[in-house]
């Protein structure tokens, strides 16, 4: 599982990072350009502690690996429109995950049909497919977790701007106890968090009904 999830999970990763600064170039920001960042070569968006050291952590203490990769620096002064360019920055991962999700379920299909047609190649062709359905899951929780609206996910550069300026301020600055907030919370019984999550589940079981037939059966996918 390791080896099956690894590979997606980081591509997935870098796809974010990288929507972010595509996205803030197209607002006026070049600052992830000119920093290197705006890069699909992984290793510019590892971060030694939130890639690294805290899923680790977590994984043996709470049985969850919780991390992120480096985030993108932006510069949201440099948007053409502060507002739109701040929430279409921050929307951008999301986006780009939401896609991946559809494009990795859309591609078990003509995946599963070679199979069938070259038999030689089904048992190669079981295992890409598992990551690809890894990689629904995957793209679809990091869509989904991003959104809640606590600072610094992404969800939380849009609610700022539903609320009035000074609620703002003291909402963004709440933002430097948001990864300590969100480890509680995984941490908890009965986690609201598993609730806000839910709904990926949902769209994976519909995802797997529809392109089901197509998975080439296997040790791994049965």
């Amino acid at each position: 599982m390791f080896v099956l999830v690894v590979p997606v999970l980081m591509f997935s990763m870098v796809a974010h990072e990288y929507a972010h600064g595509y996205a803030a170039l197209k607002q006026g920001d070049n600052t992830a350009l000119m920093l290197g960042r705006l890069s699909w070569n992984p290793l510019k968006h590892i971060d030694p502690v939130m890639t690294l050291i805290m899923p680790l952590v977590t994984f043996l203490t709470m049985g969850i690996a919780f991390g992120g990769a480096k985030p993108v620096p932006v510069n949201p002064r440099l948007y053409r429109n502060y507002r739109s360019g701040d929430i279409i920055v921050s929307l951008a991962g999301i986006a780009t995950n939401l896609v991946l999700a559809v494009v990795l379920a859309a591609l078990i299909v003509p995946i599963g049909l070679i199979g069938r047609a070259v038999p030689v190649l089904d048992s190669s062709l079981a295992i890409l497919q598992l990551m690809f359905l890894y990689g629904v899951t995957i793209n679809l929780v990091l869509a989904v977790f991003n959104l809640i609206p606590i600072p610094p996910l992404d969800g939380s550069h849009v609610v700022k701007h539903l609320l009035p300026p000074s609620w703002a301020w003291n909402y963004q600055r709440f933002g430097r106890y948001g990864i300590i907030v969100l480890i509680l919370l995984l941490w908890m019984p009965n986690s609201p968090i598993n609730t806000w999550i839910k709904p990926v589940f949902l769209l994976t079981n519909a995802a797997m009904r529809i392109v089901g037939p197509f998975v080439l059966p296997s040790p791994w996918t049965t």
